[in-house]
């Protein structure tokens, strides 16, 4: 393999970003993989002893071995972004400039010598989220692509979920990485990186209405074969993107895989470096593999506690079999009581009497009430119980949930708005949670939906029945004691419940459990009490993508 490092490739308005280049000795021309990001290509990631690829000097984090893949015939180019790593310039991750270095590095790589001509993408997370981004310009030697667990949308799928600031993340993460460039080893190579008041524009642009241009994925310009990989731990980040993807990318050849587990065991495992390979063969070098002729989707069918699950192929997402369920929200107490497990029952049959049940629409600590402190947002997701909870009854065979889910609720508040943190859980008999394997390797439920409802404004041409779509545009304050129909999209989910098992929703004020690193900020309004109002004519249900077994051909 030939090493070529810091190699410059000259951007349109004359930066010169460095990259490096991995190719085959011996000559000839071969297709290239590309990402760009702000990483750093040259911090060395030493990977968990349990990784299915092992350790090497070229391990990069999220991004691909060229250990493995040059060897297949493949060129591998990383580049350090704008204002990061070795490249000059100042730093806007995920961004329409971040998108354009992308596009002219992607036609860089095509004119050179080495290259066929043909580019793909391909990485994980930050190395797929801009995949969408570079996308959107239709780079012409952009001939395919694979967003590993990517977001697509850095308002509803990165910074704003349900309207309400993903505060744990996203000031971390930028954070984070300003620390490895300013008081890490790069540091001498540009001192003032991440210099651009990045998480400000975050939170002073809290309404989608035009400031999150170039950082969307503009799905009716997307035609590029595209294999979308989401991953069912990925909820507060990734999942949304590559689901949404598979369903509105424009492109005539798509396919759609989600796993589990962390973020990068799945992405460097020998059966998806087979399903990455195949693909990249067919669209990169033209070989007739059939793996456009098998099914377009494939699943990891969760059946809990993060072992043994299995892959199954479906014609499409979500699944035509699906039995679209309404299981209504039956209130047996009117307030919610602290040390009680839940308040109500989840069932099929709508309630005819109309009820209610009210809980504190703050976040208490400790301290009490200390919206100003910022220990109150540092201990989001680490608190006691709050809110109310709904509970099915066990379950009598083993039932399959795959799909999008839609929390359709009836609500009022003392307050002029009101934050909704939907949990979805699986209860075994014994009355504990099952948790899965997160992205970061920590334990979380079966799904998570959010949405502050002065933002519950629906597009009504990108809503569905199992997956509403808000605006975000304008925010639509309540009246005290108002009642008002909502909809929280809870992003799609799989599990297959035991017998015996219980599926509980918990609805609450703020960060439920396994919420972090993923965790919100909760508005300083939140002081008074809220209503969940259910039966007759305001009757409070959530909708599940209920899945029967294949019917099996004679």
């Amino acid at each position: 393999m030939i090493v070529e490092k810091d190699v410059e490739i000259p951007m349109r308005d004359g930066v010169r970003l460095r990259a490096d280049v991995f190719r085959p000795k011996g000559g000839g021309r071969f297709p290239a993989i590309l990402n760009i990001g702000s990483y750093q290509k040259d911090k060395h990631w030493v990977p968990p002893p349990d990784l299915e690829e092992k350790d090497n000097p070229y391990m990069n984090w999220e991004t691909v071995n060229p250990l493995w893949w040059v060897p297949r015939g493949y060129i591998t180019v990383r580049v350090d972004g704008r204002g990061s790593g070795k490249s000059p310039g100042q730093t806007d991750p995920f961004s329409l400039q971040e998108a354009l270095d992308f596009h002219d590095s992607i036609e860089w790589a095509a004119r050179q010598l080495w290259c066929s001509g043909n580019v793909g993408t391909l990485g994980i997370s930050y190395y797929a989220m801009t995949q969408w981004f570079v996308a959107n310009l239709k780079p012409p030697s952009l001939k395919a692509m694979i967003p590993w667990e990517g977001a697509a949308d850095m308002y509803r799928d990165f910074a704003y979920h349900g309207g309400i600031f993903c505060f744990g993340f996203v000031s971390n993460w930028y954070h984070n990485h300003m620390a490895h460039h300013l008081l890490g080893k790069p540091q001498q190579h540009n001192p003032d990186t991440f210099a651009k008041n990045w998480l400000w524009h975050y939170l002073r642009d809290s309404l989608d209405r035009g400031a999150y241009h170039g950082r969307q994925a503009n799905w009716d310009n997307l035609d590029i074969p595209l294999y979308s990989v989401g991953n069912w731990s990925g909820m507060g980040l990734h999942l949304r993107g590559n689901t949404e993807a598979f369903v509105r990318a424009k492109s005539k050849h798509k396919k759609l895989r989600i796993h589990a587990g962390t973020h990068y065991h799945p992405f460097y495992a020998e059966e998806a470096r087979r399903d990455q390979l195949r693909f990249f063969d067919y669209w990169l070098k033209g070989r007739k593999n059939g793996v456009m002729q098998e099914p377009p989707v494939k699943l990891l069918i969760r059946t809990g506690g993060g072992k043994g699950y299995q892959f199954r192929y479906e014609n499409e997402w979500p699944l035509a079999r699906t039995q679209w369920t309404r299981m209504y929200l039956q209130p047996v107490k009117t307030t919610a009581r602290a040390g009680e497990p839940v308040e109500g029952r989840l069932a099929t049959a709508r309630p005819r009497t109309r009820r209610a049940v009210t809980y504190s629409a703050s976040g208490m600590t400790k301290a009490g009430v200390a919206s100003a402190s910022w220990t109150s947002t540092a201990l989001a997701g680490s608190l006691p119980r709050m809110g109310v909870s709904f509970e099915t009854a066990p379950f009598a065979e083993a039932t399959e949930i795959t799909g999008p889910v839609n929390l359709a609720l009836w609500v009022s508040s003392t307050t002029e708005d009101m934050d909704l943190f939907a949990t979805l859980r699986n209860i075994d008999p014994s009355g504990k949670d099952v948790w899965e394997i997160g992205q970061q390797q920590q334990p979380v439920p079966v799904a998570k939906g959010w949405l502050r409802v002065s933002h519950r404004k629906l597009d009504p041409q990108l809503s569905l029945p199992y997956r509403p779509y808000h605006t975000h545009d304008e925010r639509v304050p309540l009246k005290p004691g108002q009642v008002v129909a909502v909809q929280v999209e809870i992003w799609p989910t799989c599990m297959v419940f035991g017998i015996g098992h219980r599926m509980r929703l918990d609805i609450q004020p703020r960060d439920g459990v396994g919420a972090a690193p993923y965790t919100h900020y909760s508005a300083d309004y939140n002081t008074g009490s809220n209503t969940i109002h259910t039966g007759g004519n305001t009757a409070s249900y959530i909708l599940l993508p209920i899945i029967p077994p294949k019917t099996k051909r004679r």
